[in-house]
């Protein structure tokens, strides 16, 4: 698929940010983008900006990052 909405946009960034944040062992920040993208991901699905199948593609990436992360802590 080609086209992008704004929300998918936005969550893909939050993605991207995320990963960026967890190569360099940023590990709070990671956490923060990791809650960001649940949080967003779920305000984009309840104001209809993204349909059932996005939202839980994205969720199941939060759920991947979540497993990723569980043992970042200081």
């Amino acid at each position: 698929m080609f086209f992008r909405s704004k929300a998918q946009k936005e969550l893909d960034g939050i993605i991207s940010e995320l990963k960026n944040f967890l190569s360099n062992n940023y590990k709070d920040q990671a956490h923060l983008q990791r809650k960001l993208l649940a949080q967003r991901c779920t305000e984009l699905f309840s104001q209809n900006k993204l349909k059932k199948e996005q939202y839980d593609l994205y969720m199941r990436e939060y759920e991947k990052f979540t497993q990723v992360m569980k043992d970042y802590h200081h």
